[in-house]
Formats: structure tokens, sequence, C-alpha cells
């Protein structure tokens, strides 16, 4: 099962903006129990950094949460897609005034 990117998921996300809303929470919901099976026994975490909270959400997004400092690792990816969508505005100028930081948790 592909979860970034899940057709049945981009499908149900259309029909929520098609005004479709019944027929989007069928897609989602199919989606949901599809991840629950496949993933009864796997881990689904793409995270690659050793940690403790390593495939559990719930307890990883709310230690986030708390502390407001950065975003889980699995969010980056979705995150900067769209940051660099919006960087296109401005020819990615940001680029050269932003500096890693020393360590780069991935």
């Amino acid at each position: 099962m592909i979860i970034e990117g899940n057709q049945k998921q981009l499908a149900a996300m259309q029909e929520f903006h098609n005004g479709n809303r019944q027929e989007g929470l069928r897609l989602q919901e199919e989606f949901a129990k599809e991840f629950r099976e496949e993933y009864k026994d796997k881990d689904h975490c793409s995270c690659k950094k050793a940690c403790r909270y390593h495939g559990n959400c719930k307890e990883c997004v709310a230690i986030h949460r708390a502390h407001q400092e950065h975003v889980p690792n699995c969010m980056r990816p979705v995150i900067n897609k769209k940051i660099k969508l919006i960087s296109e505005l401005t020819e990615h100028s940001i680029a050269g005034e932003i500096e890693m930081p020393k360590e780069v948790l991935r």
C-alpha cells in the first residue's frame, strides 16, 4: 500500500472539493480501513531517525504540538512541497537567505 499520494485518498479529496462530502468520507474510510489492515503488523512510519516514538504518531504529534519548534520528520516532505510552490512566486529568491541548522533531524 502506498500512503503518500494514495490514489483513493486523492479521489476522496477531489470529492470533498467537488462538494460531495458523503463520497469523500466513504473513500476516506475505505483508505483508513485498508491502512489499518495493511499496517496492523508492519511499520508504517516514514521517519528514518531512530526515535523512541517511531511509529507512534499520536505521541509524536503531541510532542511536536507541545514544543511547537518544528514538525515531525514525516510531515516535512509534504510541507516542503507546499513551500516550494510558494517560493516559485519569487523565483526561489529566499533560498539564498536560508541557512540549514547544524543538526538537521532526518
